[in-house]
């Protein structure tokens, strides 16, 4: 299982947020590629990128740090946030980036997800986030009456490379993420799925490796915090 140390982007700092709040934000580091540098000095494979400015604006608002991250690291990176148009999508990879993450536009614009998917094998993944059970779109601001699993289960013949899947209710709070519908939702289609949303503990991460269904985990605020040692989890999880 892989562990994606996520770093995300509000006015160019690297932030977190409780809930989704952007009125509840901690600043962790000024110098977002600086953190990535740190992250990739402790052995991570992979980093998560999220532009939260972008996801409320609908295009990319924080394109600098991304970029000084994307030269600054030698891993791939995924990014979310803001994309919803082909021609993002394509500067995004050209500058680097190994993934997209198309949210909104999943449930507004999903020929679009599948064209990307399409042009783009193995570069284009899907953030599913729910808040209970139901997928909220631009920046969690904006309820659906959409499940989670029928999204999902839409996606299955698209070739999308991953399902970013986040239980709102846990994202930034501490409390654990949501292991029973994270599981649920890997065990009913067939893309490997990724939690998100309050990976907070060592015991987090062997509850979530331990389904043997879940491909990976996103966790932020508790490697900030040193709640996870981001090299002892890495080690961990190989074996």
């Amino acid at each position: 299982m892989i562990l994606y140390p996520a770093i995300d982007l509000k006015d160019g700092q690297a932030v977190r947020l409780v809930h989704g709040n952007m009125d509840q934000t901690t600043v962790f580091n000024d110098d977002p590629a600086a953190q990535a540098r740190a992250f990739v000095a402790a052995g991570c494979e992979w980093l998560h990128l999220v532009d939260l400015n972008g996801a409320f604006a609908g295009a990319p608002v924080n394109a600098a740090p991304v970029e000084a991250i994307l030269k600054a690291c030698p891993v791939p990176a995924q990014l979310g946030g803001g994309i919803r148009d082909m021609k993002t999508i394509e500067s995004w990879l050209d500058k680097g980036l190994a993934r997209v993450i198309l949210g909104t536009v999943a449930v507004e614009d999903p020929a679009l997800v599948r064209e990307a998917a399409k042009e783009f094998p193995g570069q284009v993944a899907v953030g599913l986030d729910a808040r209970n059970g139901f997928v909220a779109t631009k920046g969690w601001a904006e309820e659906t009456d959409v499940q989670v699993e029928d999204l999902a289960h839409s996606f299955e013949d698209a070739g999308i490379a991953a399902i970013i899947y986040t239980d709102i209710l846990r994202d930034g709070a501490m409390k654990g993420p949501n292991i029973a519908a994270t599981e649920a939702l890997a065990r009913a289609v067939d893309i490997p799925v990724i939690a998100s949303g309050g990976v907070s503990s060592m015991e987090d991460l062997a509850a979530l490796k331990a389904t043997g269904v879940i491909s990976g985990a996103i966790s932020g605020r508790a490697l900030y915090d040193g709640a996870i040692d981001l090299a002892t989890a890495l080690e961990t999880l190989k074996g």
